[in-house]
C-alpha cells in the first residue's frame, strides 16, 4: 500500500532520490571512519582511535534512519556498495592510508561536503517537494555532522 502521507507521488519519488543520495554519502563516510579507525598511529592514537569510533557509530545510526525515513515515504533504500559509490559526493582512496593529519582533514571535508548537500536539499524537501517531516529530519543530521566536523577541526590550530 502506498503511503497517503499529503506529498504528490512525484514528490515522494524526488525526496526519496535525494534520501539515497544521502544514504551514499552516510555509507561511505562510515567505511572511512572505520577504514581510518583501523589503520591510525602516532599522537593521540588512543584519543582519535575512539572519537573515529564515536563518529562511525552515530554515523551507522544516522544511516539506518535514512534508509528507514525512505521506506516510510514509499520509497526503497539502495543497498550496495556499487550504489553508494556512484551516488555519494564523497570521493574514496583506495590503496591509500593518509597519514592522521590527512585523515583528519579528510573527515572534515566529507563532513563539510555532507552539511553543504543537507542545507541545500532540506531546502528542496520544505520548498520544491512540500515535505517539511524531511526537511525536519535532514536539519537535525546536518546539526550532528557540523558537531562531527566541529570536533575533528579542534585538532587543528588556529590561524
Amino acid at each position: 500500500m502506498k503511503p497517503d502521507l499529503g506529498i504528490t507521488q512525484k514528490n515522494l519519488t524526488a525526496v526519496n532520490e535525494i534520501l539515497n543520495k544521502v544514504l551514499a554519502n552516510g555509507n561511505i563516510l562510515y567505511i572511512k571512519l572505520r577504514k581510518f579507525h583501523w589503520n591510525l598511529s602516532g599522537d593521540n592514537f588512543m584519543e582519535l582511535h575512539l572519537l573515529f569510533e564515536d563518529q562511525y557509530t552515530a554515523v551507522a545510526e544516522a544511516v539506518d534512519e535514512v534508509a528507514e525515513r525512505i521506506s516510510t515515504l514509499g520509497g526503497t533504500a539502495i543497498g550496495t556498495t556499487s550504489e553508494f559509490a556512484e551516488q555519494s559526493e564523497l570521493k574514496e582512496s583506495p590503496g591509500e592510508v593518509p597519514n592522521t593529519q590527512g585523515m583528519l582533514k579528510e573527515l572534515v571535508s566529507d563532513h563539510e561536503t555532507i552539511v553543504k548537500s543537507l542545507r541545500e536539499n532540506l531546502d528542496k524537501c520544505e520548498e520544491d517537494y512540500n515535505d517539511a517531516g524531511t526537511a525536519d529530519f535532514l536539519t537535525a543530521l546536518m546539526q550532528q555532522h557540523e558537531k562531527m566536523a566541529w570536533k575533528l577541526r579542534k585538532y587543528f590550530k588556529e590561524s
